[in-house]
Parts: structure tokens; sequence; C-alpha cells
């Protein structure tokens, strides 16, 4: 017979028994939602009446799309019960807010934003190369490229009550991004370094994964990228990237990018 003076610790064993498996079910139930992918957008940058960079024979928005839409069904393809969403698979405009809304209401484990770097008539033949950014702090002398890619807010109708007030011809305003904690800043960069790793593989020039106060990944709720497939400025890079054969080997890149961090984050 258990004395009476132990009951009381018997039952808070008990419930601290109870409680920490319930713990432990629940943190092993949110890591399955966390680390199991089964839902990617993929978002193809600018479009419609904001083509993004020029090239001397081809739009941003074009190639963007293009690369876009062969990657969602090479992914479907190869990677079975994986679910793609588009921000948009025609030329159309969608505001930058809209597109990482998409993501968060589809409950995306994956956004990936596609799209063509540029430079100056005066550097166009001489910088090339692939970079891959996450939503991060720009530092003031860090910011041509995050100016650049956020100035299609300028063309949205209240654009300051679409993102608060940020004013993306201000460099301060960006100190509002760098505000907007992302939490899964480490696996995006993780995602983006596989990126990085299968972009070199082919043998293009590797200008690394930067951190930049961007529109369309601030508030994301899950892992999320923005990568430049190639500099549209550059002759040689602007008709790889209109090739069949040059958009055919950056979808197996960004494939065997995401079938890498999924084994990885799964594992």
């Amino acid at each position: 017979m258990i004395s009476k003076y132990f009951t009381p610790y018997i039952y808070c064993f008990l419930f601290l028994l109870a409680l920490s498996i319930s713990t432990v079910a629940s943190a092993n139930q949110y890591a399955d939602s966390v680390y199991t992918i089964r839902t990617i957008v993929l978002d193809a940058g600018h479009g419609g009446d904001k083509p993004g960079a020029r090239g001397s024979s081809s739009l941003e928005k074009n190639l963007a799309l293009q690369v876009t839409l062969k990657l969602g069904k090479a992914i479907e393809a190869a990677i079975p019960g994986v679910k793609v969403y588009y921000t948009r698979t025609t030329d159309v405009d969608v505001e930058l807010y809209k597109r990482i809304e998409l993501a968060n209401s589809k409950r995306a484990d994956l956004f990936i934003s596609i799209h063509c770097n540029s430079v100056p008539a005066k550097l166009a033949k001489r910088i090339t190369g692939t970079e891959t950014f996450v939503s991060g702090f720009s530092r003031l002398g860090e910011q041509d490229a995050a100016f650049r890619e956020n100035a299609d807010i300028l063309l949205e109708e209240n654009y300051e009550d679409n993102y608060q007030g940020f004013d993306p011809k201000d460099p301060e305003s960006y100190i509002v991004f760098s505000l907007m904690k992302n939490q899964y800043r480490d696996q995006s960069i993780r995602l983006a370094s596989f990126i990085q790793g299968e972009y070199v593989k082919s043998g293009r020039p590797d200008r690394g994964v930067q951190e930049l106060s961007l529109a369309v990944l601030a508030r994301a709720g899950m892992p999320a990228v923005l990568t430049e497939i190639g500099f549209i400025s550059h002759p040689s890079e602007e008709a790889y990237m209109k090739s069949e054969k040059g958009q055919a080997e950056i979808v197996k890149n960004l494939l065997d990018a995401i079938k890498a961090y999924k084994r990885q984050v799964e594992r």
C-alpha cells in the first residue's frame, strides 16, 4: 500500500509525465508540419506593365515566367506528393505583397521567386553570374539590388497603405523591413546555399548568398528566397537564359537544390 504522504507526489509525477508526453507529441507534430515539404509556391518576377530588367532582345518578366513554369512541371514530375502553386502563369501584374500573401494562404513550405539580374550598360560586358537573396537587412552601400527589385511598388495603387508607409526610394525606410524578423532566416539561407551550389556545378559564376530588404520576402511565413538566374544585361548570359538548353540547365539546378534541401530537412 502506498503511503498517504506520497500520494500528492505521485499525482504530481503523473501530471508532469502526461504533460511531458503531450509536449513531445506536440513538438513532433510541429516538426512534421515544418520539415515535410508538401507545398511550394513559385513566383515569376515582375509581369504585365512591370517588365523588370531589359536585355538587348528580351525582358526579365518573360524569361522569369518561362523558367518558373518549367520548374513547376519538373518539381511535380520529380517529387511525388509535392503541390506547386504559382503567383502568376501569364503576363500579368501581381502586386508584391499579394505574392507572399498567396504563399502564406497556401501554407507553403517553400517560396522561390525567380528573377534576372542587370547592371548599367558601362558594366554590362563585365558582370556575370548568379546570386540568391534572403530577407534581411541591407547596409546602405549594398542596396542597389533592393532598390531595383522593390521599384515596382511605386507603380502600385495605394502602395503607402499596402506596405505600411514603406518608401522604396528612401534608404532609411529599409529599416522597416529589417525589423520584420524572419524566423525562417536560417532555413532560407540553407536553401539559397543549395541553389548557389547547384549553379556552381554547372559552371556558373557564383556571386553568393546575400541578405536584402526585399518586399516580396519580408512577410514570408516559410523559408523564402529570391534567385537571380543570370544577368540579362550581359549578351552571352541573356542568350543562355533565352535558350532551351540554358533554361533546362537552370531548371535542373533549382530542382536539384530543392531535392537536396528536402532530403536534409526531412531526415
